[in-house]
């Protein structure tokens, strides 16, 4: 098994690869310390049905550049193949503002072809290639060098297995005439929105029971000021505060170090220092913020007329059209999706793009009285009443 240490040796790699249609991606990173993961190590591998052309890069050795890597991703004639791409674009979007394009992801293929939902790797190693997946090294340290021949063995399996599983799906894509619903799912992946935290948002993640403008003014400052500190720091932010911590210090509203110092829930790292001075101020911003500005909590479905009888038969329809089309029903619509569509609500995922091909548009004709359902032995059948 080849390590490539070596910017030569990585373009060397990468321009073979540029003759096949694909090439295999995955990596191996740690994040349980940092803010941004640090990338460890990165596998990947030609079409074939050996090891001989996979390859495993080792970005931490000194010199190297994945320029070469960057260059292939950009190349649009080669085919990247992820399982589970989100976190490893995210690396390589932070690093380079570089995502891979085209892109497959083989998560999302295996959705769509009916494997269930967030179908993991070694499920689809298992049911595509009839064989296992070492799991021994697993939860292990990325960083620490030497490799031993387990870890490497356990990192390449993770781009070879996945030229099979890549093959069946994209064949099965072409066979069930689903590749463009695998195209429309992956357009969130492919957008840099989706890797860029706007620390003025963070406030949106943070859950609280008190949805009042001027508490959430409060959690809006507290949160950001957490964002930029860990973006800056590169630090986990719940090494910062955790969020009990940011809901307890918005509802006591300290003034002084003091107290802080009185807090049940915040780190002792966080009542001195810099981050002691940063809640402090952020606290102040909160409570001074002008009331035109202040967040307002999202109450567009509190209001919702939900008709229990129509959710109810979107269930059935919805049940009904995912197990003929053999995909998971959650793929296509939550709960609270169909009981947003039954109250009116037409800014619903479920109702565009290939979901309104499966689901969607029968369930809007549900809706206008245009079709009825009817059991028929153990189907569900649609009755059109125009």
């Amino acid at each position: 098994m080849k390590t490539i240490t070596t910017t030569d040796a990585l373009a060397a790699y990468c321009k073979a690869a540029k003759s096949h249609t694909y090439i295999t991606v995955d990596t191996e990173f740690l994040r349980e310390r940092t803010y941004y993961s640090k990338l460890c190590l990165i596998q990947l591998a030609m079409p074939g049905l050996t090891n001989d052309n996979a390859v495993i890069v080792d970005p931490l050795v000194d010199g190297i550049s994945l320029e070469p890597l960057y260059e292939l991703f950009r190349d649009t004639s080669v085919i990247k193949v992820f399982h589970a791409a989100r976190q490893d674009l995210e690396i390589f979007f932070v690093d380079a503002k570089v995502l891979p394009q085209p892109l497959f992801d083989t998560q999302v293929a295996a959705m769509v072809c009916g494997f269930g939902e967030q179908v993991g790797y070694e499920t689809l190693v298992r049911k595509l290639t009839n064989e296992g997946v070492d799991k021994s090294s697993r939860f292990t340290d990325w960083s620490r060098r030497p490799l031993t021949d387990a870890q490497k063995n356990y990192a390449i399996s993770d781009v070879t297995h996945l030229r099979q599983i890549y093959e069946f799906l994209s064949a099965k894509l072409t066979e069930t005439g689903r590749a463009r619903w695998v195209s429309e799912e992956l357009q969130v992946l492919l957008s840099s929105e989706t890797y860029i935290v706007k620390p003025d948002q963070a406030w949106k993640r943070v859950k609280t029971r008190t949805t009042s403008s001027k508490f959430l003014a409060l959690v809006k400052e507290l949160a950001e000021f957490r964002e930029e500190y860990a973006q800056r720091k590169n630090v986990p932010r719940n090494r910062v505060y955790k969020d009990d911590a940011l809901v307890e210090i918005a509802s006591n509203r300290p003034k002084t170090f003091e107290d802080l110092g009185r807090s049940r829930l915040l780190l002792r790292e966080a009542r001195r220092g810099e981050i002691a001075e940063g809640i402090l101020a952020a606290v102040m911003r909160g409570v001074e913020m002008n009331p035109n500005v202040m967040p307002k909590p999202d109450r567009s479905r509190e209001k919702m007329q939900v008709n229990p009888a129509l959710a109810d038969l979107l269930r059935v329809l919805l049940k009904s059209k995912t197990e003929s089309a053999g995909v998971a029903s959650k793929l296509i619509a939550t709960a609270a999706d169909l009981d947003a569509i039954s109250a009116g609500i037409r800014d619903v995922p479920a109702l565009t793009g290939w979901r309104a091909e499966v689901f969607g548009d029968d369930a809007l004709r549900l809706c206008n009285g245009q079709i009825a359902l009817t059991a028929q032995g153990v189907t569900v059948q649609i009755i059109n009443l125009n």
